[in-house]
């Protein structure tokens, strides 16, 4: 059975052997964050090391999506599978547990939508004709999704529209907060509410605040934005879930390899908040897309290709 990565860790560590073969793990995992060659004897001597861990606990450990030390867990997970980062971002086992029954983040929210419907129609004048103030509206009667979006939004918007910089990273790290701690009832229903006019789309295509957490003056490559994410423990594990996830199958009739659109729809709610984070194209689709350009890739053409088209031409998506 999977275990927690933590506690896989803190087994290992207690024996001996298990405790050396994960030390040396540790040495080629960071000589690769550090992009150091590693010669042929070193090269054997990581992959020996990982074949070493046999049936420890830690070759199958997995992470939650909402646990308190996600990052130690992520960087644990990926100091046993090093190995799986080589070459074009060939992550093919994410690192977190099986997506969860939409059932498990079962909330209040009926209730809470039963309160907004019972409120005075002046003061909730457009929700009828606009699903996204009234996901809104709901999100406000729940005391952690009003503060940690009122969180993430005064973070995001702080030096918008002036000569300072936003703090993007802070920015990102606040939208991750708001998109892990509150339930997916209230998260899905504010990021994917069906609109049926332009000013509604508009309403949801900035409910990230795109201006600090999406965009940069110019557009970046996108193998920029991929090296960027595979820099970081969190952005390199959510693309891997959202690999698995999401991956595309034209001869699938639902378009997905695993069938499961609720887990591809968590899974790009993940990506939210990190350096590769998607965003709707416009107010008047519901097409996505990365903030990145793949003009003037060289040879490298069609590899950023596929990565911008993971969110622009996913049918599974």
């Amino acid at each position: 059975p999977n275990s927690d990565c933590v506690m896989a860790e803190q087994l290992c560590l207690s024996d001996s052997t298990c405790n050396a073969t994960y030390r040396t793990l540790e040495n080629c995992a960071l000589a690769k964050t550090r992009l150091l060659s590693l010669d042929h004897n070193r090269r054997v001597r990581c992959l020996n090391a990982e074949l070493d861990l046999g049936n420890s606990s830690l070759l199958h450990c997995k992470c939650h999506r909402r646990m308190r030390r996600q990052e130690h867990c992520l960087r644990v997970f990926w100091t046993v599978h090093s190995s799986m980062t080589d070459g074009y971002f060939n992550l093919e086992t994410s690192p977190y547990e099986n997506p969860a029954n939409e059932e498990h983040w079962k909330t209040d929210y009926q209730k809470l939508a039963a309160l907004v419907s019972g409120k005075n129609c002046s003061q909730l004048a457009g929700d009828a004709t606009n699903p996204c103030l009234r996901a809104t509206h709901v999100c406000n009667l729940s005391k952690k999704c009003f503060r940690l979006r009122t969180d993430y939004a005064s973070i995001c918007t702080k030096g918008a529209g002036s000569e300072d910089m936003c703090d993007r990273r802070k920015c990102q790290r606040g939208l991750r907060n708001f998109f892990e701690k509150v339930p997916e009832d209230f998260t899905k229903r504010i990021l994917f509410c069906p609109c049926q006019d332009e000013f509604c789309g508009e309403r949801r295509r900035k409910t990230i605040v795109p201006d600090c957490s999406f965009q940069y003056n110019t557009k970046p490559n996108c193998l920029w934005l991929l090296d960027s994410c595979l820099e970081d423990h969190i952005c390199k594990s959510r693309l891997a879930d959202f690999q698995q996830n999401c991956q595309p199958v034209d001869m699938s009739p639902d378009g997905c390899s695993l069938h499961n659109h609720a887990a591809c729809l968590q899974a790009y709610m993940g990506m939210i908040g990190t350096p590769m984070t998607p965003n709707y194209v416009s107010n008047s689709s519901v097409e996505v897309s990365l903030w990145c350009t793949c003009e003037n890739s060289g040879n490298q053409k069609e590899k950023c290709d596929q990565i911008l088209s993971m969110f622009e031409s996913n049918k599974c998506l």
